[in-house]
Formats: C-alpha cells, structure tokens, sequence
C-alpha cells in the first residue's frame, strides 16, 4: 500500500432536488487557497517519488526525444512582399514564425528572417502564440499569446515590415478570434473580468468589441453584446474577404448558434439570419452579391447553401451544395470551394466553382487525413498537409486548375513507418451501433494477447479523431504496445445524429461504445485486461473516469487527463455552462440530476473496491476544466481504493488545458505515462 497525502474532509452538503449529497472535498476547488497549494505540492513529490524511480523511464524520454527531434515546417503563405511559415528545428518549446523575400519554395536558413519567437517570451517556455492575423493590406499584424496555458490572452500588434510594436495591448480576452476590418481595426471577444479566481470563477455574457489601431482598449467600442443585445455565452465576429459583411455568432452551448449579417458597405443594420439555434451555420463567403453558407439545418450530415446578401434569412436560402451520407467541411481559396468529406473517418475532397458546379475529386496520396485547403481569393495555388497514424504529416501544392498535386515538403521524421501497421475495424457496441477504430502497431506482431496496449478515446462536443501521426504515439508502438482510437458516439465522425446519440441522457452510450472496444481488443487476442490502459483527455477525461469506475477490472491502468469529473458541480466553474447540450446540468430537472449522478466520477468512486493504477494528469493553471475536478477524484480514490494498485496524480505547475504547452512538458508527460503504463503492466519496453 501506497503512503499518500491525507487529505482533509469537510461537511459541505449539496441539496439537490430534496437529495442531499456530500462534498467533502469542496476546499479543493480554492486555488487560490495555501492548503490548496501545499496538497498540490504533497500530491506531486508522492507521484515523482514513485515516477522517478522506474528504471526504464529515463530512457524512454530519449527515445521520445530522438522521435520528436526533427524539423517541423508549416505550409508557406504570403503576406505582402514576403513569404511565411512556421518552424520548429526539433525540440524548441514553440514553434518560429519566419519570412523570406525570396520565392516561397527557397526556405534556405541564410536567406530567413525570425519574424515571431515565442521561445523567447519567458524563460520555461510557458508564454505561447495563440492566434496571428494580417491586416487586408498586409500593413499590421495582431497576434494574442498565452501565459501558462491558460485560456485569457493578450493582442499585440506591430508594423509587419519592422516588427515593431505599436502599442495597441488588448488584455483579458478569451474564447476569441481576431479579425480586421481593412487595416483600420480589428474585431475581438471576450467576457467581463469575473470577481475572485480568474482561472476558476464562472464567465458569462461574452461580448464582441472593435479595437481602432492607435487607441487605448477602453476607447475600444462594444458592437454585440451588450444592454438591448441577446445575450450569449459565446460570441465571435468576423469580416468576409471582401471587407463587406461583419458577421457574428452567438450561442449558449458548444453546439448550435444564432447568426446575424451586417453589410458594412451600404449602412444597413444588423440582420438575425436564423429562427432558432438548433443547428449550426456560419457564413463561409461573400461573392458577387451572394452569401455562401454552411449549415446542418435538415441536413445532420452538412450543407452549402447560397443567399441573395439583401436577403438573406434562412427561409431564403438555397442548396448550393446538398447533403450526402458523409459529414463535410468547407474551406475557399484561388476562387473555389473545397469540400472534405469525412467517409468512414477518411478524409475526400471535391473542388466546386461558386456556382456549386463540380470541378473534381481532388486525388489525395494516401487514405488518411488531409488539411489546409484554404487560401486568399487571389492566390494561384494552395497547400495542404496529408497524415494518417503511420504517416508523418507532409505537405503538398495543389493547383486548381489543373488539379495537379506535387509534394512541397515531406517529413523528417526519423521513425521508420514501413514498420508500422495500422488497421481499420468496426466492433458492435452494446446496443448493435457499429463503431470504427483504428488498431496501430509493429508489423508483424502475433496475435497472443500480450500487448501493451493504450485504447484512446474522446466521444463528444462534435468532434471528430481523424486518424494523423504523432511522435510520441510511434514511439509507444516502437517501443512495443499498440495504440488503438474508437471513434465513439458524442464524436462527429458521422454527422449531428451521432454527436447527439452521446449526449444527455444518452451519454451511457459513449461509454459503452469503450466498453465494446475495449473487449474486441481483447477477445480478437491483441491485448488482455492486464496489458490494458485507457486515455482520454478533457472530456475524454470523462470517459476514462467514468469506465473505471463502473468497470474496474477491465482495465490495468486508467489515465484520465484534464477530465471533466465532477459532474454535479462543473457547470459552476468559468464557461463550464456551455457544455450543458453535450452533459445536461445537475440543475436541469431531477431525471438530469439522478443521470449524471450515476455516473459522475467524482461520486461513483465506492468504497473498497480495487480500481486500476490510476495516473490522473491535470495543470494549475487548466482554466477550461479546472483541477479541481482532478483534485476530487484522486482525493476519493486514495481515500476508498484498496488493493496494491498505485493511485497518483501529476499536477503540471504553469501549465493549462494543453493547447500551447512547450515540447519540454509535452516530453516529460508522456515519459511519465509510458513508463507508468509498462511498470504496472509488468512489460519491458522494446529498446531494439
């Protein structure tokens, strides 16, 4: 048995609908407390005690280090008279933005200018660039950066041609793009400072502000959101290419939205577009006096639609481009619209003219994954990258009116992916919903059930797990496990009635559709309870709390990340209301409440009962789902676990949700959960 921290309880009571239910770790969610601190600080020398101490844990940070130690280079775009492109030389904790005079195909380190380096903005690497936009003239840039991970950014903006500053500083913006109207100005979103823990503290009433270059941010002028405005918890704005129509989105949840349209150019006022937010659209373009759109009203699979711009309301629009049996996407660039279509988690791509006349099937190099096919109107080609889960991603030229593809750039990436195997299967689910995964592994393994095996999965918000490479899952295969992604329900791997078939009180789906996935890898012999871990990250987090604990002895290691897991509470904590159309909220109704209760991680952790070695991960700085969610769980694990299994958790210090986290973190992580994953399966990784 493990010596852990004691963990302080107290007699907080929550009522809910007549039920009265405990939380005793409440204190917990101060993080601005010193004993919150001080538990942080006790919780993280027991994990590094212990992590520290596996003998193959060193090593495996070098072969993650040899795997991700390789020039990484985005597509190219240009912008005025230069050319740019991101680059990250191997190990750097953020990635370079540079600029060329010269022809964008000479990338010649000689003739390079560092244009952007986040790896100098602090000491630990903890300050990243979020977003960057260009002025329409290409004149200015604006660019936003985030400290410690968190989700509150600051803009920037400089002269594009020096580099210098302006002075335009815009603080405490979140959830926001950044969009400029000519070189005037540009357009940003963000909620009121809340009162107490900016990291932990409920934000709502987002609102849409326009910033005018060479004034100070509380001459900015408020355009959405405020007294007379709807009220909404997200909102965003943003100018069509031509400069002509603002348009901003409004919605209360992570799904569904209102639209509104207003044409700069002739004056008139702001147009509400849509009857209700039961469906997604967005305004993809402005030509010739046409609205092009995308949206899912009567299609769950996806639309292009098209609207006269003087009128353009929803009972007007038109079916440009109609719904097929697959999920589809939509980017612009060189005149044309390309459409990705998402068949059986694959990626395929058709060019239209605005007309919605078909230009071709683009041909792609592989099956797998493809990106990027987007680009200003006037450009005469575009880039795109191509990856699936034994490809390195690399990135290729497209012309449009040819439809020649030419390989621009490939990967350096020194793991052999002749190797390294991947496998589509589709498994029956409880319920008989068929259900796609991917199985990753050596070539040439056998079949015996001895693998170490990490089964990752996500299964909400919409979102769909394309299949595309990763280093650090390569280097899990080379050193000997298998890597396995179910496309679970909640995702968006099959359009909106997927998405909606893991929601609410459907929600058990999701975690049945692991359940099932977790059993195909075990009764087709690639893996056996005890060499099975299982991974989820944010809400995936959710899905690995919520199946060890209602099915512990599937599992020989659960490794929730950032997890949503307090399921009664979560909606109380910085924009965690807006989740409410994927979880429901414990104050909904009394059948939401007594739902989520039967599955909240936090209050399903029973008392002595043996629960799979547990490494939970979480950051102190986690704005998006906060720690204590983690702080919680791990408190009733420790408390009611019995068995010799070990039950940690590692608490990243200035670090956030997971977007922007410097290489050297991302490194250390991952060394940590690996070598975990071996010691506690009883395998010796593979150093051949």
């Amino acid at each position: 048995m493990f010596r852990y921290p004691q963990t302080r309880k107290d007699d907080t009571v929550d009522t809910y609908f007549s039920n009265n239910i405990p939380d005793p770790y409440r204190w917990l969610e101060d993080d601005l407390s010193d004993e919150t601190a001080d538990w942080v600080d006790a919780q993280n020398a027991v994990t590094f005690d212990y992590l520290r101490a596996i003998e193959c844990r060193d090593e495996i940070r070098l072969r993650l280090i040899r795997a991700n130690d390789y020039v990484k280079q985005s597509s190219p775009f240009v912008r005025g008279d230069h050319t740019y492109f991101y680059r990250n030389d191997g190990l750097q904790d953020h990635a370079i933005l540079f600029r060329s005079k010269t022809h964008r195909d000479n990338t010649d380190a000689s003739e390079l200018e560092i244009f952007l380096d986040p790896n100098t903005w602090s000491g630990e690497g903890t300050t990243s660039l979020d977003r960057l936009q260009f002025s329409r003239d290409d004149t200015l840039v604006a660019y936003s950066t985030s400290e410690g991970g968190s989700d509150w950014r600051t803009v920037y903006v400089i002269d594009a041609e020096s580099g210098k500053a302006l002075g335009d500083t815009i603080e405490n913006v979140k959830f926001s793009g950044i969009s400029w109207r000519g070189s005037e100005g540009f357009y940003y979103s963000t909620y009121d400072k809340p009162e107490g823990s900016e990291l932990s503290a409920r934000t709502e009433h987002h609102k849409l502000y326009f910033h005018r270059i060479g004034t100070t941010q509380s001459d900015d002028e408020l355009v959405f959101g405020g007294e007379g405005d709807p009220q909404y918890r997200y909102v965003s704005g943003y100018m069509t290419e031509d400069d002509r129509f603002l348009v901003i989105s409004g919605a209360n949840a992570t799904s569904g939205n209102m639209l509104y349209v207003q044409d700069l150019k002739a004056g008139t006022p702001l147009t509400c577009l849509t009857q209700d937010d039961s469906f997604d659209s967005d305004v993809i373009e402005h030509h010739d006096g046409t609205l092009i759109l995308y949206t899912n009203l009567n299609a769950p699979m996806g639309r292009i639609v098209s609207v006269d711009a003087a009128t353009p309301t929803q009972e007007h629009w038109q079916d440009l481009i109609p719904e097929t049996e697959h999920e589809l996407s939509i980017g612009t660039g060189c005149g044309y619209l390309f459409v990705s279509y998402l068949v059986d988690v694959q990626t395929q791509v058709t060019q239209y003219r605005y007309s919605g006349e078909k230009v071709r099937d683009i041909q792609l190099p592989d099956i797998g994954s493809a990106s990027g096919f987007s680009a200003r109107e006037q450009e005469s080609d575009l880039f795109f990258s191509f990856t699936n889960y034994t490809t390195a991603s690399a990135i290729y030229r497209y012309d449009p009116e040819s439809g020649d593809v030419t390989l621009y750039r490939k990967s350096e990436c020194v793991i052999n992916s002749a190797k390294l195997e991947s496998k589509q299967v589709f498994y029956t689910s409880k319920d008989g919903t068929k259900v796609p995964m991917t199985i990753c592994y050596r070539k040439g393994i056998t079949l015996d059930g001895s693998h170490p095996t990490i089964l990752y999965g996500y299964g909400g918000f919409n979102i769909s797990l394309e299949p595309a490479f990763n280093p650090n899952v390569a280097t899990w295969i080379e050193l000997g496990g298998i890597y396995a992604v179910a496309n679970l329900r909640g995702g968006g791997e099959y359009g909106k009635a997927w998405h909606d078939a893991g929601t609410q009180q459907q929600k058990q789906n999701v975690f049945d559709d692991f359940f099932a996935a977790a059993e195909y890898l075990i009764d087709a012999k690639y893996t056996s309870s005890e060499k099975l871990a299982i991974r989820g990250g944010s809400n995936g987090g959710l899905l690995v709390g919520a199946c060890m604990t209602q099915r512990p002895e599937l599992f020989r290691v659960a490794l929730p990340a950032v997890g949503v897991l307090d399921m009664l509470r979560y909606h109380t904590f910085t924009s965690g209301e807006g989740w409410a159309y994927d979880f429901g909220t414990s104050a909904q109704s009394q059948a939401m409440f007594e739902y989520l209760l039967g599955y909240s991680p936090v209050h399903n952790v029973k008392e002595g009962v043996a629960y799979p070695s547990t490494l939970v991960t979480t950051a102190d700085h986690d704005d998006r789902v906060v720690p204590a969610h983690s702080y919680k769980f791990i408190a009733e694990l420790q408390a009611k676990h019995v068995g010799e299994n070990p039950v940690f958790i590692r608490i990243d210090v200035n670090a956030g949700h997971g977007a922007g986290m410097p290489t050297h973190k991302v490194l250390d992580s991952n060394a940590d959960v690996y070598a975990f994953c071996f010691d506690q399966m009883g395998v010796e990784p593979r150093f051949d």
